[in-house]
């Protein structure tokens, strides 16, 4: 029994050592993607589209102008996210109140042993450190994450309570520009399976099919994993938690969908649809910062 459990926890260090190593193949595929979509929709279709006159330089010219715009925001929140660090705990941190006892003064390890847990607070004997509310620990990241949602290969990064709005900008731009390109390409595609001639050389041919294939496949994906954060969203939840809380009906940070939907996008609705706060919302918002978050006080009891 001994020997089978070393050799689970082996493999599970091997698999998440596999996915740290997956970081720029991921980011080379993600950006793959982008080239193949942009050669087929700017350069090879739509791009000499715009001397042709008439309706087909209209239509042309609105493809590329959503095409490149919508591109912007998406490698915007795609970089946004990677290189965003999701929120860590820092070194020896420590809740500035007991607020199980009412006391005022700080906490201090003894009082929380690893082998035991107090209510609210957490400890996590991978880092031997405490833990704030709504923080879990990454394997593959090998440190606690602030309201962490999951590791993500795509982005090279764990999404957490510093960077989860940027991914879900990201998923949101991604489904439009996915949906986008293969509306454009729809009509190419259908005229491989038609009997007349088709324009073109073998290689744009072959980029226009591939990029019509790509971009409907991730379309499909990615729409499915938008509802699913929509609905995670509107709960005030994450997908650990979700989870976690599967058996539990009432879950004390649900404020109600306004309150849930600005506690990961800000209140500043100029800022709703970039990847970035106002400095005003950072201030005012400390659930921003991943450490405090607004609860309902019925149900302050419950932990995850």
């Amino acid at each position: 029994m001994y020997r089978s459990g070393a050799v689970m926890a082996w493999n599970v260090f091997k698999f998440c050592t596999a996915l740290r190593g997956l970081g720029s193949i991921m980011i080379l595929l993600v950006l793959g993607v982008v080239g193949v979509s942009y050669y087929a929709v700017v350069i090879t279709n739509y791009g000499p589209g715009l001397a042709a006159g008439g309706l087909d330089s209209l239509i042309a010219f609105i493809v590329l102008i959503l095409f490149h715009c919508l591109l912007v925001m998406l490698l915007w929140s795609y970089f946004s996210v990677v290189f965003t660090d999701p929120g860590g705990v820092p070194p020896n941190w420590r809740p500035a109140v007991d607020e199980e006892r009412g006391d005022s003064d700080p906490l201090t390890a003894s009082e929380f042993p690893p082998e035991s847990e107090n209510g609210r607070i957490r400890f996590c004997r991978k880092c031997n450190q405490l833990k704030p509310p709504r923080c879990h620990h990454c394997s593959v990241c090998g440190r606690c994450i602030l309201k962490m949602d999951h590791h993500c290969v795509w982005v090279v990064n764990c999404v957490g309570a510093l960077n989860y709005k940027y991914f879900l900008l990201f998923l949101f731009y991604t489904f439009l520009e996915t949906t986008l390109v293969t509306l454009s390409l729809l009509p190419h595609f259908i005229a491989f399976f038609s009997d007349g001639e088709i324009p073109g050389t073998p290689g744009t041919l072959a980029t226009t099919f591939l990029a019509f294939v790509l971009n409907l496949a991730f379309a499909l994906s990615v729409m499915g994993f938008l509802i699913m954060h929509i609905s995670l969203v509107a709960g005030n939840t994450t997908t650990i938690e979700a989870y976690e809380k599967k058996t539990t009906p009432k879950w004390r940070y649900d404020l109600g969908r306004k309150r849930n939907f600005e506690q990961v996008f800000g209140m500043d609705k100029k800022y709703w649809f970039v990847p970035a706060y106002s400095e005003e919302d950072l201030r005012r918002m400390p659930a921003l910062q991943g450490f405090e978050y607004p609860s309902k006080p019925d149900l302050d009891s419950q932990e995850f």
